[in-house]
C-alpha cells in the first residue's frame, strides 16, 4: 500500500529525532531549514550535527533513547539506521499518537554500477538545497557513496538511494577535524571498489573548497573525476542579504580572499595593504576569528575606518544574520550580535547598500 503524502507544519514545534548518524542527517536539516524545534537523542553523533549544536541550531542528547523523550513532542523521526529500534520508536509513537517518520535506513554494502569508479566533485551552494543546480542533484541521486561536510545542503542527502552510503568528513573551526589526506583517501578507496562517489561540498569546490586537491588526488591514483560547479557563498550570501558584490555606480570590481590567518600571520600570502588600494569590494571568506585583526590592517593601510562593512552569518538559511557596521566597529558590532561561523563578510561601498531601497 502506497503511503499518503503530506507535508507537515514544523515551524515553532518540537521534534524528537532519534539517532545521530549519518541516516539522521538530512532529516535534522530540513527540520532545521522548516524552523522545528530540534532535539536530537543518539549515544554517537556525526561532526555535522555536532557543529550545529554548537552553533545552537539544534539541542543534542547525547544517550540511548527513552520513551519518556516523546512527552511534549509533535514529531518524531526515527533514523537510527536499525531496524528494530527504528520500528520500537515508531510503535511507541503510534501508543502516543505522535506523528512518527521512519527514516530510509542506508548500507555499507553499496555495490557501484559494477564497472569503473569515478568520483564527481559537486559543489552545493551555500546551504539552501535549492541552490544545488540541477546537475548536482542528479550526481546525487545517482549515487552509491556521498562524502559530505557540514557546510554542504545537509538537506538535500535525502534525495539520495536508499542504499546509498552517507559519509561524514566534517571540518569544524577548533573543533573536530577530518584530515584532507583521509578525505582523499577516502573518495579514492571508495571508487576502486567501482561506486559512483560524489563528493558534497558547500559553496564551489574550487573557490577555498579544496577540490582542487582532491581532483589532484584522484587524478594521481588513475580515479576519473567529474566537476559540477556550485555557487559560490562569496557572491550568492552578499546577494541574498542584499549587498550587490558590484553595482555601477559603486565598484567596477570585487576580491575573494581567504581570512583565515591574520595579515601578520607568517602563513599569510596575501599583501593586505595592496587590498587597502584596490577600490573595489573586498570579500572575506573565513576570517571571523581574524575579523578585528583584518579591519586594523586595512584601516592602518589606508582604507578608510567609515568604510562600510557586513558581516552575513548562516548566508541562505532561516538562520540568517547581518551585521552592518563602518569597518573600524565591525568586529565589535559581531562580537555582540554573538555571531558564529560560517560568515561571508563585505567591506566597501556596496556594503551601505540599502536592500529595502528598489529602484
Amino acid at each position: 500500500m502506497q503511503p499518503f503524502r503530506v507535508a507537515l507544519p514544523v515551524a515553532d514545534k518540537r521534534v524528537v529525532v532519534v539517532g545521530g548518524g549519518p541516516v539522521a542527517m538530512p532529516y535534522v536539516a530540513g527540520l532545521r531549514d522548516a524552523g522545528a524545534r530540534i532535539d536530537v537523542i543518539g549515544a554517537e553523533v556525526t561532526d555535522t550535527l555536532e557543529d550545529l549544536a554548537q552553533r545552537g541550531h539544534i539541542r543534542l542528547l547525547r544517550r540511548q533513547f527513552e520513551a519518556a523523550d516523546l512527552a511534549d513532542a509533535w514529531l518524531v523521526v526515527a533514523a537510527t539506521n536499525d531496524a528494530g529500534t527504528d520500528a520500537q520508536v515508531r510503535r511507541l509513537a503510534d501508543e502516543e499518537r505522535i506523528w512518527c517518520l521512519e527514516a530510509k535506513s542506508t548500507s555499507a554494502e553499496s555495490v557501484g554500477e559494477g564497472g569503473r569508479g569515478r568520483v564527481v566533485l559537486v559543489g552545493g551552494g551555500p546551504g539552501d538545497p535549492g541552490l544545488l543546480t540541477v546537475a548536482g542533484m542528479e550526481a546525487l541521486r545517482r549515487a552509491d557513496v556521498v562524502v559530505v561536510d557540514r557546510l554542504a545542503p545537509v538537506a538535500a542527502l535525502a534525495e539520495a538511494p536508499p542504499q546509498a552510503e552517507i559519509i561524514d568528513v566534517a571540518k569544524i573551526p577548533r573543533g573536530q577535524y577530518t584530515p584532507q589526506d583521509v578525505i582523499n583517501k577516502t573518495l579514492i578507496s571508495q571508487a576502486q571498489q567501482g561506486k559512483y562517489v560524489v563528493r558534497l561540498k558547500g559553496g564551489d569546490n574550487f573557490v577555498f573548497g579544496r577540490g582542487g586537491e582532491e581532483w589532484q588526488a584522484c587524478a594521481e591514483a588513475g580515479v576519473a573525476v567529474d566537476v559540477i560547479p556550485g555557487v559560490t557563498s562569496s557572491i550568492a550570501v552578499p546577494a541574498m542579504a542584499g549587498v550587490p558584490v558590484t553595482h555601477r555606480s559603486l565598484t567596477q570590481g570585487f576580491s575573494v580572499v581567504s581570512g583565515h590567518v591574520p595579515p601578520d600571520h607568517p602563513s599569510c600570502m596575501l599583501d593586505w595593504s595592496s587590498l587597502a588600494q584596490t577600490n573595489t569590494t573586498l570579500v572575506i571568506l573565513m576570517g571571523l576569528a581574524n575579523l578585528a585583526a583584518i579591519a586594523d590592517k586595512l584601516v592602518s593601510s589606508g582604507l578608510p575606518a567609515t568604510t562600510p562593512a557586513a558581516t552575513i552569518a548562516d548566508g541562505g538559511l532561516p538562520t540568517q544574520l547581518v551585521v552592518r557596521a563602518e569597518l573600524s566597529s565591525l568586529a565589535t558590532a559581531v562580537d555582540a550580535a554573538g555571531l558564529r561561523a560560517p560568515v561571508v563578510t563585505v567591506i566597501g561601498a556596496v556594503a551601505g547598500f540599502d536592500p529595502e531601497v528598489r529602484r
